[in-house]
């Protein structure tokens, strides 16, 4: 054999598909015969089951409405602008079904054309995190009022209370006894000096109105014998009134000076020297021994001692 390729005898051998076109056709191809992939069966047989479902026609062969276009031959281009009658639409030929165009809906309120509806969307993602962040505030709720009761916070048998504890040792003497501390109106007091009683000034507290007046000279003294069961820390209260103000006195007491004299300032700050209208109260700390204490009042050189007095009283410490 010589080397090289002399081509396919007949045309139909050079292109197997040949058949499918006129040209082909013109030229002798012929169809496989017996059928199979992608090539027309035997026609059918009655009794005879079909072999092949698949019935390919030659090119150009279908029919639409009886009509037969035109096919062009092998190998010859379409016009050029016109359409091809295989790509033409069924309309467009002889007894052809007509089509129709469906109007899309458009879409409105509510309508089947609406798009997602992303209102509803947003409404239940909130839901579900509101869903959540009420989960953990009760997870967290839970825990605490747990850790609560392992600690002992709502146990009350646990949880000590005010009224149990015992009063702290400032409030009062240590060895303060519940008898009732010593209180005495000065005019039942021992005067020293040019202090004396009067009742002309109205609103003294102490037996009949009376009270101690003359104390604005040095050597003046009021003098008083008190008794306390227990030995500590408690306060001086006296009553007095001065003409709107400030003065001060000498505190003695067991025969030992205060280092600091007894304030008798003008606390309520009254600008009227009217005696009755300037009644106050002022104290001062004190140590007592048990039983019996002498405490003084006297006015003293540089001491500032325009005032009279009503009643001195003993109180705890505090009190």
């Amino acid at each position: 054999m010589a080397a090289g390729n002399d081509g396919a005898k007949t045309p139909e051998d050079d292109d197997p598909f040949g058949y499918l076109y006129a040209d082909g056709q013109a030229a002798g191809a012929q169809p496989p015969q017996g059928g199979g992939y992608g090539y027309p069966g035997p026609a059918a047989q009655p009794g005879v089951p079909r072999t092949s479902y698949n019935q390919v026609r030659t090119v150009g062969e279908r029919q639409y409405g009886g009509h037969v276009p035109q096919q062009p031959a092998y190998g010859q281009q379409q016009g050029y602008g016109q359409p091809h009658p295989q790509y033409a639409a069924p309309e467009t030929y002889p007894g052809g079904a007509q089509t129709r165009q469906v109007p899309v809906a458009p879409a409105g309120r509510g309508g089947s054309g609406r798009g997602p509806n992303t209102k509803g969307l947003l409404i239940g993602a909130v839901a579900v995190v509101a869903v959540v962040v009420l989960g953990i505030t009760a997870a967290v709720i839970t825990n605490s009022g747990d850790e609560n009761d392992k600690a002992g916070g709502n146990n009350p048998t646990t949880a000590p209370t005010q009224a149990s504890q015992s009063p702290s040792s400032d409030a009062t003497p240590s060895s303060q006894p519940s008898a009732e501390l010593p209180k005495q109106d000065a005019a039942t007091l021992k005067l020293g000096g040019s202090a004396a009683l009067a009742k002309d000034i109205t609103g003294a507290e102490g037996a009949d109105g009376a009270y101690v007046t003359g104390f604005n000279a040095v050597g003046s003294s009021v003098t008083w014998q008190a008794d306390v069961e227990s030995a500590g820390r408690y306060r001086l209260y006296v009553r007095y009134a001065i003409p709107a103000k400030d003065a001060f006195a000498t505190l003695t007491v067991n025969d030992k000076a205060n280092s600091n004299p007894i304030g008798l300032k003008n606390f309520i700050h009254s600008s009227d020297p009217t005696l009755e209208k300037n009644w106050q109260t002022t104290w001062a700390p004190v140590d007592l021994q048990q039983g019996r204490n002498t405490i003084k009042l006297s006015c003293e050189q540089g001491n500032q001692c325009d005032a009279i007095f009503d009643w001195l009283e003993i109180r705890p410490e505090g009190g």
